[in-house]
């Protein structure tokens, strides 16, 4: 059997409660993939994959599915203490060719840094995979000009939850995730591939 999902979308949550373990049920809920099992895997985005919106790959899913995501998750209970919890992905301009995810949290970081962040470095690990020059010592916008440019990378985005600790002690749990819909190929063409 042969997993390699051809279609991904992106969610968010964040989730309040006395309990940590139920603050993190809460987020999930709030991302809307509570109702599934989950299996964080690492960060490669597939060949062929499509990104599509939460709402159509939600709707491909069954309660109680065993799902694979990218996920990045962060909580506190000190209050107005700001949390952040980020995925950024970088698709190839080659549909044949692989891309990346990658999760990032942060503690005092607002939504759109660490959601640059998350981007950079998903761009960064696709980038040198394609050659590309890569120079640490360039800002974001700088190495996200010279990608594109390139024609190589196509497209960088991010999903991101940040929020602030609740004013009262609450868990406040945030996460953002890149859910993989996956079916699985039992084809004689897969096991040949194998071999």
């Amino acid at each position: 059997m042969v997993i390699v999902p051809k279609e991904v979308f992106l969610t968010k949550g964040v989730g309040r409660h006395t309990e940590k373990l139920s603050s993190f049920e809460l987020s999930l809920r709030n991302a809307g993939i509570a109702r599934f099992n989950i299996v964080s895997v690492s960060s490669i985005f597939p060949p062929e994959c499509k990104l599509i919106t939460r709402a159509q790959g939600l709707r491909k899913l069954q309660d109680g599915q065993i799902i694979f995501c990218v996920m990045s998750r962060n909580s506190t209970n000190e209050p107005n203490r700001l949390v952040s919890a980020s995925v950024g992905l970088a698709i190839p301009k080659e549909k044949k060719y692989y891309g990346f995810l990658s999760e990032h949290s942060a503690f005092g970081q607002t939504e759109k840094k660490a959601g640059d962040y998350a981007e950079d470095l998903a761009a960064s690990m696709l980038a040198t995979t394609l050659g590309l020059d890569f120079d640490i010592d360039k800002n974001y916008d700088q190495r996200k000009a010279i990608w594109k440019i390139s024609g190589k990378i196509v497209r960088t985005v991010n999903v991101t939850q940040s929020a602030e600790g609740d004013k009262n002690g609450l868990w406040t749990t945030v996460l953002a995730a890149a859910v993989f819909i996956t079916q699985p190929d039992f084809s004689s063409k897969a096991s040949e591939q194998k071999k």
